[in-house]
């Protein structure tokens, strides 16, 4: 097994998916992880991952052969192209739009788009703008 690097601190460890269709999904988060310039981490025939991120299908060992609900899932872009990259990759694999790319009233400078991935998951990819970059911490409401 391979050796992995803990990191104390981080707000989650990792995420899981259980999915309906493990082939669907891959296709869709493929498209859209290439785009945003995260590389697949590894999978075998029941499930896949990206980082700290796991989707599996519901006959897979860690699923318990139960489907997860609906997730909200915000990836950051490098900038707002990367954001328009995004929704465009994952409309074409498979993706249903659920807010073209564009800025929200979040804060100032927050560039998003949003997609629902095979199962109904709302994923996001998200710049948060320059003007957020130099400052110590931004508060956000919603």
């Amino acid at each position: 097994m391979e050796s992995m690097e803990l990191h104390r601190g981080r707000l989650i460890d990792h995420i899981q998916l259980v999915v309906a269709d493990l082939r669907a999904s891959r296709r869709f988060y493929e498209a859209v992880m290439d785009v945003l310039e995260i590389p697949l981490g590894g999978g075998a025939e029941a499930h896949f991952w990206y980082d700290e991120l796991f989707v599996s299908s519901a006959d897979s060992p860690e699923a318990m052969g139960k489907l997860t609900g609906r997730h909200h899932l915000a990836f950051q872009a490098r900038d707002r192209a990367t954001v328009d990259a995004f929704h465009r990759a994952g409309l074409a694999a498979g993706g249903t739009d659920n807010g073209a790319p564009g800025e929200r009233t979040y804060h100032p400078g927050y560039y998003a788009a949003f997609l629902l991935d095979p199962d109904g998951n709302n994923i996001e990819a998200v710049h948060h703008g320059e003007a957020t970059r130099s400052a110590p911490s931004v508060k956000i409401s919603f």
